[in-house]
């Protein structure tokens, strides 16, 4: 089955390439020629572990390419998938969806009939059928399927839960695109995923409320995690006292600075925008995004406050991870970005490492001194702060990185050490919820 992924962003091009490996020719069209050009030099321009050499081995197959002729991409395709962004809208918070309403009509005049264009981007209900009424007013007769097939990716992760994942959610309003999206998915079915066929609406909303759940239990345990220090409980303890309860599991419930990211930000904001304009108000998820944005600063104040509180101009603090996870170089609302300014603020000087993310983090965060390595950048502080969980922030020479520091002070926003063997190097330890 020939596939045209409109888009070479983190979705288009692991969901391209992973199509690919199943067999599938894939073509990735991207309107940026800086981007293609890279590709078709081998260059991955996002870091995804394993994802380079997935592309080399199916370019070398022969069954995926990359290219700007969105026309020659079209000739042949069976399914169309739409992978473009879908940032919040400047002003309002609604998610913006040119790019995908534009991508819609430039291609509807070189679609051929019995194509299915599947929606792939995260947006809000109701987007499939502006797609279809754009698609038919621009090639009036053509026939053809608009569908949902939203991506649920961890980033870090993203090949695996592809490949491997818990479940893949399609939307159709019709038996076409139905057996379509089942024949290109049929690798994945044959292993036991289960494929969830419904309606295109619900397909929508299944991802923003999927990932607006996720959110919640992020919130939930970040606060749960303040009340602990009030009270003098463990969060760990509490996490997992309540995650062994198969009703609720116990994946989201590790606290720390915030959520982050490319989904779930803009994802939760956009749901409460359409839950505005369908006058069904979403309180419990107004409430996660607003103490999410709060959390992000008073992580900044936390590291303050460890350090003697007020200001504190004139010191210095090594800030360890940028990227809102691990095994990720992005920066999109990642914690680290509040953090920093709030230390900024409050007249401390940051230097800062993380193993991929510096490049993204330059664009955002300025006044930073960037450093070639933790240890580096912990050299004179007066503290060390872990705000991402980058695996070689887990094994930090605590007797060499005393050694670097003024103050022997360390916050483990992230909870990766044990008070106990953090405290017999000597150190002041601050964590979260414990």
């Amino acid at each position: 089955m020939h596939i045209v992924m409109i888009g070479t962003g983190y979705v288009g091009l692991v969901s391209g390439s992973c199509f690919s490996d199943f067999g599938h020719r894939v073509t990735c069209v991207d309107k940026d020629q800086s981007k293609i050009d890279a590709l078709l030099n081998g260059e991955i321009p996002i870091f995804e572990p394993g994802l380079d050499e997935l592309v080399a081995k199916n370019v070398e197959a022969g069954r995926l390419s990359f290219t700007m002729n969105l026309s020659e991409a079209l000739d042949d395709a069976d399914a169309v998938f739409i992978a473009v962004g879908t940032p919040s809208r400047r002003g309002d918070g609604h998610a913006d969806l040119s790019y995908v309403y534009a991508a819609a009509k430039e291609m509807a005049p070189l679609l051929r009939d019995g194509v299915v264009v599947v929606d792939k981007s995260t947006v809000p209900v109701g987007t499939g059928d502006e797609v279809e009424r754009i698609i038919g007013e621009e090639a009036p007769g053509l026939k053809f399927s608009v569908a949902s097939n939203p991506e649920f990716l961890r980033e870090g992760a993203a090949i695996d839960d592809f490949k491997r994942p818990d479940r893949v959610v399609i939307g159709v309003n019709d038996d076409h695109a139905e057996e379509v999206l089942q024949a290109i998915y049929r690798p994945l079915t044959r292993n036991d995923a289960p494929l969830i066929a419904m309606s295109r609406r619900g397909a929508e909303l299944t991802k923003y409320a999927g990932n607006a759940f996720l959110a919640t239990k992020i919130g939930f345990i970040n606060e749960i995690a303040d009340l602990c220090e009030r009270v003098g409980a463990d969060v760990n303890d509490v996490a997992k006292g309540i995650g062994l309860d198969t009703r609720i599991g116990n994946r989201f419930l590790q606290p720390g600075p915030g959520y982050g990211g490319s989904c779930f930000p803009k994802d939760t904001l956009a749901l409460l925008k359409t839950g505005q304009d369908f006058e069904a108000p979403l309180r419990i998820v107004e409430s996660v995004v607003t103490s999410n944005d709060n959390r992000k600063r008073s992580m900044g104040r936390k590291v303050i406050n460890a350090m003697g509180g007020g200001e504190q101009h004139g010191k210095t603090v090594g800030v360890l991870g940028l990227t809102f996870k691990a095994n990720t170089d992005d920066m999109r609302d990642s914690p680290a970005i509040s953090i920093v300014q709030t230390l900024q603020d409050a007249g401390i000087t940051v230097r800062a490492y993380d193993p991929e993310g510096m490049e993204q983090a330059k664009k955002v965060i300025d006044n930073v001194t960037y450093c070639e390595d933790p240890y580096a950048a912990l050299d004179g502080a007066d503290a060390a702060v872990i705000v991402t969980e980058w695996d070689t922030f887990r094994a930090l020479d605590l007797d060499r990185v005393k050694s670097l520091l003024k103050t022997p002070l360390l916050v483990d926003l992230r909870n990766l050490y044990s008070r106990k063997d953090v405290e017999e190097h000597g150190f002041t330890y601050v964590a979260v919820g414990r």
